[in-house]
């Protein structure tokens, strides 16, 4: 049984509890680079498992509140990069490339959407995941409705197109590694006419549908 709990410094209120609990994740994070385990940031806390479940049910849940200012961060910097993108297909592959190439510069992310190495990796296609890849496709001044993605389970599909592409490139970045223009280059041929097959699609969908009502 903890005698000493909290350091002796019992919290005087719920926000403070979770406040330390994030602190203790964020301090773990920066230290091993690794997503705390609700173990670790118990003895952190010098606190029981249960007390840490109280406040965050799952590691997942954990990891996220502790990454939550990096998280925010990157979305403000892709909303940024993609501001003037109106081609559903250069948004596509600028948000895959934007993501990857973060992936490599903050470990709150790459702790996100990136598999763990280990045993067990979690899934890239997380429902996290998915939402944060939507979150990157409603960033930008897209027309998603005109170029085919008509309801929210099209972008989510379509964020989960990214996050599967995504993940090849993170397990094999090739050799030498895809980056910069090349990697846009390549996403273009590849990836772009995937994007842009239900526009073409759509368009010739309401030409068809304006030819029939004029008839």
């Amino acid at each position: 049984m903890r005698r000493h709990g909290w350091g002796g410094d019992l919290p005087t209120e719920d926000v403070d509890a979770r406040r330390r609990i994030v602190d203790a994740a964020r301090a773990i994070v920066r230290a091993t680079g690794s997503a705390p385990t609700v173990a670790e940031v118990a003895d952190a806390l010098s606190v029981s498992r249960a007390t840490v479940y109280r406040y965050h049910p799952s590691a997942e849940a954990l990891l996220l509140a502790a990454a939550s200012d990096g998280l925010e961060s990157f979305l403000d910097d892709i909303a940024d990069g993609l501001s003037l993108v109106e081609d559903p297909e250069h948004a596509v592959v600028e948000g895959i490339a934007s993501t990857l190439e973060e992936i490599g510069r903050r470990t709150e992310v790459a702790l996100v959407l990136a598999p763990p190495r280990g045993p067990r990796p979690r899934e890239m296609t997380s429902a996290v995941a998915v939402e944060l890849g939507r979150n990157v496709l409603e960033s930008a001044p897209v027309d998603w409705c005109a170029a085919g993605y008509r309801s929210a389970d099209d972008l989510d599909a379509l964020a989960e197109f990214m996050l599967r592409i995504l993940q090849s490139l993170v397990v094999d970045p090739g050799d030498p590694p895809l980056t910069g223009d090349r990697l846009r280059a390549y996403l273009h041929r590849w990836v772009g006419p995937a994007v842009s097959h239900d526009h073409a699609m759509n368009t010739k969908q309401r030409s068809t549908d304006a030819t029939t009502r004029g008839a």
